[in-house]
């Protein structure tokens, strides 16, 4: 905004920006994302093994299975039966055959269910899977 203020003779042009609103919605936002970002949780909650190995170099999205300690199998979030495992796995070889699929097991599920997850995984023409297990702690 420009104002005229006189000073003598001289008409000099004066310009303030009024940063209040700025600063008020910077606020808000920043309050927003403060109070959302502890909500948003990513995948299944399992509580992974421990093992002694080196992290994976992350790789744009990859597709992570998840089995839960009741046996229930997911596909990233979605819940799905080992049938449609099996099938959405297919698929997503086709479209894209070099994708990342990682395995997430809860340490308290059955021997059995885990493998036959990795059946299915294996029967999709997965040929490459990494299984995810929490690092051990640092003694």
């Amino acid at each position: 905004m420009a104002a005229e203020v006189s000073q003598g003779q001289d008409k000099l042009p004066l310009s303030n920006i009024n940063v209040t609103p700025f600063v008020d919605v910077m606020l808000v936002l920043l309050v927003i994302f403060m109070v959302t970002a502890p909500i948003i949780q990513q995948g299944v909650e399992v509580n992974l093994p421990q093992a002694k190995a080196s992290p994976v170099v992350g790789e744009a999205s990859p597709l992570i299975v998840t089995v839960k300690a009741d046996g229930s199998v997911y596909l990233n979030d979605n819940e799905m039966t080992p049938a449609e495992l099996g099938s959405k796995l297919r698929a997503n070889r086709r479209l894209d055959p070099d994708k990342p699929v990682y395995l997430r097991a809860d340490r308290d599920v059955r021997y059995g269910v885990v493998v036959a997850t990795i059946s299915e995984i294996k029967g999709a023409g997965i040929e490459k899977l990494g299984m995810m297990a929490e690092p051990l702690p640092d003694q």
